[in-house]
């Protein structure tokens, strides 16, 4: 499979590999103190960039990563969502950042379950996780709304040991039969 190849669409969203032009929005979500408050803090534009770049280096090296996420509307780049394991991550993650003029559309919903469905179809994963600052009442919603629960208190590996997490998931099967649910 190649990477370059993979698109997947929802009603409203196209998710689609990370591209150039995707930066500026990228950089001003970074650089916004609510939007970038559970993922690391605010960055200057150089940061932003070398972060950026996490993620098409991911899908090249592990064949996934974060999708980035089109508004199919406006063709406006509004956030990424998807597939996530660095080296010595606590588990099989679906993560999520969204531009904060994408909040409250119920965008990260469509996008993180069509990013589960692809991973659970790809990558051969078991289960899936969330990790969620206990701060982060959005993130936490929307794992519910995912139908993950709560494991409790996780780690992440150096140098983010002492950030605090708690860890979200659901098995495979879990997610299957409530998607066969909610289908019929």
């Amino acid at each position: 499979m190649n990477p370059n190849d993979i698109q997947l669409e929802t009603d409203r969203l196209i998710l689609r590999l990370p591209r150039i032009e995707d930066f500026d929005a990228y950089a001003e979500m970074h650089a916004d103190e609510d939007a970038s408050r559970h993922i690391g803090g605010v960055l200057l534009r150089a940061p932003a960039w070398r972060k950026f770049l996490q993620m098409p280096g991911a899908w090249m090296l592990q064949g996934y990563a974060m999708f980035s996420v089109v508004e199919k509307a406006s063709g406006r780049w509004i956030g990424q969502a998807g597939p996530w394991q660095p080296e010595g991550w606590p588990g099989t993650e679906v993560g999520w950042a969204f531009h904060p003029s994408a909040w409250g559309k119920g965008y990260a919903t469509e996008a993180a379950t069509a990013a589960i469905d692809w991973a659970f179809a790809n990558l051969g994963w078991t289960e899936v996780i969330h990790s969620i600052d206990p701060g982060n009442t959005a993130s936490q919603a929307l794992a519910h709304r995912l139908g993950s629960s709560n494991r409790g208190a996780g780690r992440l590996p150096p140098p983010f040991e002492d950030v605090a997490i708690d860890i979200w998931g659901q098995t495979r099967e879990a997610w299957v039969a409530r998607r066969g649910e909610a289908r019929a």
